[in-house]
């Protein structure tokens, strides 16, 4: 009689676990499904109010907590029924077992996500660690910002898991705190590469009426510029940069 108690809470406790593992394949669906939409159409992050990316962070979020409060719920059941076994070093070889399955599991999910990136993304990715040493153009100004700020900076590492843009302002302005250089961790979206001088599929000609980010004279600032004309020898941005002011 004595026992009716915990053998109620076991049970509980096994449909909330059974709830949580329904609601991870739900949000695994739902993931997958983002992923092939932004491999069927990449170009769609780029378009102004596009919320693809933030959604997906959600749901890894979303399935993360999911996956902590399993392992939680796992370790309840465990001491629930170690109090109904004899003691011994048995329920803790268990709880053992227990946490380096939950290890695993956690790296197999991440080994799944791993592979579920697109060829393109893989090879953007690639890119994108290919840019270290070198100048590109950064917005150093967050996405809710009213005003975007662009500059030339010196990529110094890219991070492959948060898939973040260190970059370097070698020539800060006036109004930077102590006039040294500062550095800036930066999502992707916010870096564009120069085209290659000795790579001619990177560059483009640019007709009048085109949007593109040029230079300030003398300066490491960007500003939105309309062609008007085009001269023989031109060092615009290459098409990405078009994409992204179109509706300026």
């Amino acid at each position: 009689m004595s026992s009716s108690p915990d053998i109620a809470g076991i049970l509980d406790n096994t449909k909330e676990l059974d709830r949580l593992r329904k609601e991870q394949e739900e949000v695994l669906v739902e993931i997958n499904k983002m992923h092939k939409k932004l491999q069927a159409t990449p170009e769609i992050v780029e378009k102004p109010g596009d919320t693809s990316l933030s959604k997906l962070k959600n749901l890894y979020i979303q399935a993360k907590e999911l996956s902590e409060s399993e392992v939680t719920v796992s370790n309840i059941l465990l001491s629930q029924l170690d109090s109904l076994l004899p003691s011994g070093p048995t329920g803790q070889q268990r709880r053992k077992l227990v946490a380096e399955g939950n290890e695993q599991k956690r790296k197999r999910m991440k080994v799944d996500s791993d592979v579920r990136v697109s060829p393109s993304m893989r090879n953007q990715i690639e890119a994108y660690a290919s840019l270290k040493g070198e100048q590109v153009a950064a917005r150093v100004t967050a996405e809710d910002a009213e005003k975007d700020e662009w500059f030339v900076v010196k990529v110094i590492h890219f991070d492959r898991e948060t898939k973040e843009v260190e970059v370097l302002d070698e020539e800060p302005g006036d109004d930077e705190e102590g006039g040294g250089q500062r550095t800036y961790k930066l999502s992707m979206s916010c870096i564009l590469p120069f085209p290659k001088r000795n790579d001619p599929s990177t560059t483009q000609e640019f007709i009048p009426g085109k949007h593109v980010l040029a230079v300030y004279p003398g300066t490491t600032a960007l500003y939105k510029a309309t062609v008007i004309s085009t001269p023989r020898k031109v060092s615009f941005f290459p098409a990405p940069f078009q994409t992204r002011f179109n509706n300026v």
